[in-house]
């Protein structure tokens, strides 16, 4: 066989094996692409699919944004990096379940049906895996109980409260009595002349000398013989003239403070009195005396001031958050400090509409009677008023509540480990350290009363995680672009 022959053969072979092979990689491609319609079609997930729902992330409990696909330590503080669980409540259809509804503007208005908040909005679902007041968390049983997690039920109680404070008493103010000088004078003479003398009704006080009231007199008398001499007189207007001038000097005297005795003394006795004596309008402790014997008086001026202490006011300080059990009317204790420890039967007659800028509190005030003058004035007492209770209200543990700012929550125990932070309303606290919930929980759940602190780092810490986590919504085809909307 020549060369030439030999070369054509082995040209003819390669030839023959390009097609052969060719027709194998492309008989090869088209069955790998049926294959992949065919598992496309059967709606099985692929195993790459499977294993990237599969997939864990890992995160730094100190520094959140550290997000690995992969375990080890944390970059910045060297921790070691835990797993990110993936929360979700799925029905057995696929569907997600709605655990209760509230309003979208006051995530403490819940319900257990949908209907109308009290603005008017509509109530939106919240689901299993959702939270009002931050993201559900998940512990491990054994976790749990080594973090010595206690719960109490959410209850329907009656709540009371005794208040116990410091009041002060002071004068009964309808029975302060101030005596003022009405007419110019000297003292002549003091009766009363000591603080602290207890006086009657009608006792006198002091004597003046006082020209206007000398003239008083003068003219009164006058005017009785004129009245003597004219009520004979056959012109009924000139009789009528006498008597009415008579009247009008009597009025005179009576208008100065001069008493109907002293002034029935002058018409018998026809004798004008250089001194006049004052007499006490009301019976009573003197509690101010401003001038001495032999000063000199004008009118106006106050000479004494009198004060019945036979019963008295004590001025109870209520703070602010004491003011919802306090009201005119309940009954109180009036404790003795001085006196062993005895206590008085009192009760709240007036509550006062304002708050005083210093102490900040309001004025609770309670009225007794003083027999003996125990109580004096200025004299601090103990208070304890016993309130109303509060009937029928929800109410869960005062140590529940984690208070933020403006903001209460509390743990609900949703059983298998999970908690759910929820946003809630409190209302009035009782003695036995009951809080009222106004808002935000059903009757019958279970709430966490220990270890809230670091069940709030927790969710708080998910929280931000999960948002982190959230993909940014991509624009879609179906968008309508800036060019579009000018066509």
């Amino acid at each position: 066989m020549s060369v030439k022959l030999r070369k054509i053969m082995i040209l003819g072979l390669l030839v023959a094996f390009g097609f052969t092979a060719g027709w194998q990689f492309e008989r090869l491609g088209l069955v790998g692409e049926h294959a992949g319609h065919e598992h496309a079609a059967s709606g099985k997930p692929s195993e790459q699919k499977v294993a990237d729902e599969e997939k864990v992330q890992y995160t730094c409990g100190m520094h959140p944004m550290i997000i690995t696909d992969e375990p080890g330590l944390c970059p910045i503080c060297n921790m070691e990096l835990t797993p990110i669980k993936k929360s979700g409540a799925l029905a057995a259809d696929g569907e997600r379940k709605v655990k209760y509804w509230v309003a979208p503007m006051d995530p403490t208005y819940v319900r257990n049906e949908p209907g109308k908040s009290p603005m008017g909005m509509d109530l939106v679902p919240v689901y299993e895996d959702e939270a009002t007041g931050g993201s559900v968390i998940s512990i491990d049983p054994v976790t749990v109980q080594n973090m010595g997690v206690r719960t109490a039920a959410v209850e329907r109680r009656d709540l009371s409260r005794t208040i116990r404070t410091v009041g002060l008493v002071e004068y009964d103010e309808p029975k302060r009595h101030t005596v003022t000088a009405k007419v110019a004078g000297w003292i002549e003479r003091l009766h009363v002349d000591q603080l602290g003398q207890q006086v009657g009704k009608g006792a006198p006080l002091l004597e003046i000398y006082s020209p206007e009231l000398v003239s008083a007199q003068e003219e009164y008398l006058l005017a009785l013989e004129n009245h003597e001499r004219l009520a004979g007189s056959p012109f009924p207007e000139i009789a009528e003239g006498a008597r009415r001038l008579l009247e009008a000097a009597k009025r005179r005297l009576s208008l100065w403070d001069v008493s109907a005795g002293q002034i029935e003394a002058l018409e018998k006795s026809r004798q004008v009195r250089k001194t006049m004596t004052l007499y006490t309008p009301s019976q009573g402790i003197v509690t101010s005396k401003m001038m001495n014997a032999g000063g000199y008086i004008k009118p106006g001026m106050a000479l004494y001031e009198i004060s019945d202490i036979s019963s008295v006011w004590v001025m109870a300080d209520i703070y602010e958050f004491e003011l919802p059990w306090v009201k005119a009317g309940l009954s109180a204790r009036i404790a003795l400090p001085f006196v062993g420890g005895k206590e008085v039967a009192a009760q709240v007659s007036y509550v006062y509409p304002f708050v005083e800028a210093k102490t900040r509190t309001v004025k609770a005030r309670l009225e007794l009677d003083n027999p003996g003058f125990e109580l004096k004035p200025d004299m601090y007492v103990n208070v304890v008023v016993e309130t109303e209770p509060v009937r029928n209200v929800l109410s869960v543990p005062s140590e529940a509540i984690l208070h933020s700012g403006e903001e209460q929550t509390v743990f609900v125990a949703l059983g298998g480990g999970r908690f759910e932070p929820r946003l809630v309303k409190v209302g009035a606290a009782d003695d036995a350290g009951n809080s009222e919930i106004v808002q935000g929980l059903f009757d019958g759940e279970q709430v966490v009363t220990s270890a809230q602190f670091m069940f709030d780092s927790e969710s708080k810490l998910r929280e931000a995680i999960r948002k982190m986590m959230e993909p940014k919504a991509a624009a879609t085809d179906d968008d309508p672009s800036l060019d579009d909307l000018f066509e």
